[in-house]
């Protein structure tokens, strides 16, 4: 790239002390950032990108799908996005080879958004992401090029002679560097929304409520009530990191003690791994609704994980052992992920970007590293929610199953396409999906 300079038009944007913060899409104002297409007429919203993964595959008789549109008959795994059945890609048969090769967990996971070859022993190396390559293209017309959330710690030991970094990290800025998580909501908030993150700072609605009562008297009635929602939105989420940071670390497994034993810091992780799930999905939201990157990334877990689910009743056992069965909780907590990705849809869906919705203008990828808790990768389970600007039709099934050439990066290739990114080649791939 020849210039690397953001793009991204400053009038949409609200600023206070030490705070900017994106606008929503308006039909009063052009707020999508490229100059060339704002001076366009019916400029149209920017097709986004979110990845969302949970490790350790689903339930082995409930992750299906068939049929299409209205008739589209989903497995109970699925139950969850079940009203969204008309903008689902259901995808079966895709597999990434090299995940094959090395052990399980680590090698299904460092690779599963690159395709490429993982060292082992004491070194690491994978390959850049999907993800990241898309941001590389698209950051710069965006304040954060990319966000990479997480909602659990990653693992430093060592896996059968391969790093569990790998099964701690999807998203590779580079292949011998994983993109760091971000566990922590108010910093994910911070990232988004303020120009420096210290402790003290005014709430970033406080910091850019003159400019937003500017904005207003100048803009339409119908994109009043669509700025008065979104500042509440905002609110609430502030609001929510606030009460959630008073409150200790995360569960992700049993702690050792029952009580601190050093004073709670002001900020920190949820302790009911629900709310952290739920925090970090609206974060998401905001960060598409206002323009703020175009690139998400969210780890609901790690392969292998040692996550409880208390919340559900289910804190007898950790992620990764409940996986090698197909019991009645494994399919409650598979569902309670699902609810996570249905959740995203829904609020995504409930925002209108002209004649079509967030949601019609992005792409929920679901994925894991294996298809099931037995840890067979020999095909990767994907659903897609989202129609990708108009690119994408939903209510349909693709089966690769029986195919000689069903690499998961031609599918990789092919959601780069939707974004206008062509590389010709990525990882094991030379060519897309033209079914997608």
């Amino acid at each position: 790239m020849k210039n690397k300079s953001h793009l991204f038009n400053r009038r949409t944007f609200l600023r206070g002390a030490g705070v900017t913060m994106a606008l929503p899409w308006m039909e009063s104002l052009t707020v999508w950032g490229d100059e060339r297409k704002a001076r366009e007429p019916g400029s149209e919203a920017p097709v986004r990108l979110a990845v969302l993964f949970s490790g350790n595959g689903f339930h082995s008789k409930e992750w299906w799908a068939k049929g299409e549109g209205k008739a589209m008959e989903l497995g109970k795994v699925l139950d969850p996005i079940a009203d969204y059945r008309e903008k689902l890609l259901f995808i079966r048969g895709l597999h990434n080879a090299e995940a094959q090769k090395g052990n399980i967990h680590s090698s299904q996971t460092g690779n599963l958004l690159s395709g490429a070859p993982l060292a082992s022993g004491g070194e690491i190396r994978s390959g850049m992401s999907v993800d990241q390559l898309l941001a590389r293209h698209h950051g710069r017309s965006t304040k954060v090029p990319s966000l990479v959330l997480g909602c659990e710690k990653s693992n430093p030991s060592v896996h059968k002679n391969y790093s569990m970094l790998y099964s701690s990290h999807i998203s590779w800025s580079s292949p011998t560097t994983p993109t760091p998580l971000e566990l922590y909501p108010a910093l994910a908030f911070d990232r988004l929304f303020k120009d420096t993150a210290s402790k003290g700072d005014q709430s970033v609605l406080d910091a850019v409520l003159q400019d937003a009562k500017d904005v207003r008297r100048k803009v339409s009635s119908l994109d009043q009530r669509k700025l008065d929602e979104y500042l509440d939105s905002v609110r609430e989420v502030e609001t929510r990191i606030e009460n959630a940071g008073k409150r200790g670390e995360f569960q992700g497994w049993r702690p050792t003690l029952s009580e601190p034993n050093i004073p709670r810091p002001a900020d920190g992780i949820p302790q009911d791994i629900a709310e952290h799930m739920r925090l970090m999905c609206d974060i998401l939201v905001l960060a598409f609704q206002t323009d703020t990157t175009r690139i998400c990334t969210l780890k609901l877990n790690n392969d292998h994980s040692s996550l409880r689910f208390p919340n559900l009743g289910v804190d007898y056992m950790i992620h990764h052992l409940l996986s090698h069965s197909d019991t009645a909780d494994w399919l409650k907590v598979n569902q309670f992920f699902l609810k996570q990705v249905g959740y995203i849809a829904g609020k995504l869906d409930a925002i209108q970007e002209g004649e079509r919705t967030a949601l019609d203008n992005s792409m929920l990828m679901f994925c894991s590293s294996m298809l099931t808790g037995n840890h067979d990768a020999t095909q990767l389970p994907v659903a897609i929610l989202g129609g990708a600007g108009g690119r994408i039709k939903g209510g349909r099934v693709l089966d690769y199953k029986g195919e000689s050439e069903r690499q998961m990066c031609r599918l990789y290739l092919s959601l780069m396409d939707k974004m206008d990114v062509r590389p010709g080649t990525f990882g094991d791939a030379t060519s897309m999906l033209e079914e997608v």
